[in-house]
């Protein structure tokens, strides 16, 4: 079944920096279980923006969500030091974002990483760039699933961000990303496809057409998780509806649910 990684638990949003310089519990423990309603398996928690306080706000918030989140929660910070505090909080098994292949992230990572049971975003970034064709972005998940393999973290457990990039800028990042993960997943079987798919349509008008239809393309090549927000109700409705069409709903019970409650209509 396709995973939906809830994004709205950010501090780069004005009204989550609100409610945690605020300490005001109540909204962002509202916006979890809203989150949770709409079909989110995971909860995504970045404590970034107010520079300073990211360890304090990280703390708290984790201390107002976990009790009441059903799912688990991916810790979201550059920082090993904050991503280590949150770590030794947590009831479930946490994913952890991210890693990449930039020098300075990934010999920070790395140590933080090696022995712990987790799951780990793994962004095909370097220190060039974002990649430039399907070759590239196959090349940097290949090590990064290999580097995390050589520290006990089994394949099943990475999820690879193969990195969208905005089509306005060059007709061909679409089917770049897209054949790219079609290698990826017939390399390594067991990995995971992961990211944020609005870039796809950054610079061009209803943007919302096209990232619905770029979902079910990227599923169709073998993504099986997004981090998106789970309270897009058109977003939700086209991947209830692709994931049961691609053969992932038995019997279609998803998608028969999500029509009884009114969260796919046409």
């Amino acid at each position: 079944m396709f995973e939906v990684i809830g994004e709205r638990i950010n501090t780069s949003r004005k009204l989550v920096q609100s409610a945690v310089a605020n300490r005001d519990a109540g909204y962002i423990i509202d916006d979890v279980k809203r989150q949770q309603e709409a079909g989110a398996n995971y909860i995504d928690v970045n404590a970034g923006a107010r520079i300073g306080h990211e360890e304090e706000d990280m703390r708290w918030l984790l201390e107002n969500i976990q009790p009441n989140a059903a799912v688990p929660l991916v810790l979201d910070s550059p920082d090993p030091t904050i991503l280590e505090m949150a770590f030794q909080m947590m009831e479930k098994t946490p994913m952890i974002n991210s890693i990449s292949l930039e020098k300075e992230r990934f010999d920070a990572m790395m140590p933080f990483l090696k022995g712990k049971e987790c799951r780990v975003i793994a962004l095909c970034m370097d220190d060039t760039g974002m990649p430039v064709s399907s070759d590239d972005i196959v090349g940097r998940a290949d090590k990064l699933v290999k580097e995390l393999n050589a520290i006990g973290i089994p394949t099943g457990s990475i999820y690879i961000d193969p990195l969208v990039q905005p089509i306005s800028i060059d007709s061909s990042k679409g089917t770049m990303v897209l054949d790219a993960v079609r290698a990826i997943k017939k390399k390594f079987p067991g990995v995971h496809i992961t990211g944020g798919l609005s870039n796809i349509s950054y610079g061009l008008p209803q943007r919302q057409i096209i990232n619905r239809i770029f979902v079910t393309m990227m599923m169709d090549a073998g993504m099986d998780s997004a981090i998106i927000d789970p309270l897009d109700r058109k977003i939700m409705a086209t991947i209830r509806t692709a994931d049961m069409l691609l053969g992932h709903d038995q019997f279609c019970m998803n998608f028969l649910k999500g029509v009884r409650s009114g969260a796919i209509a046409s």
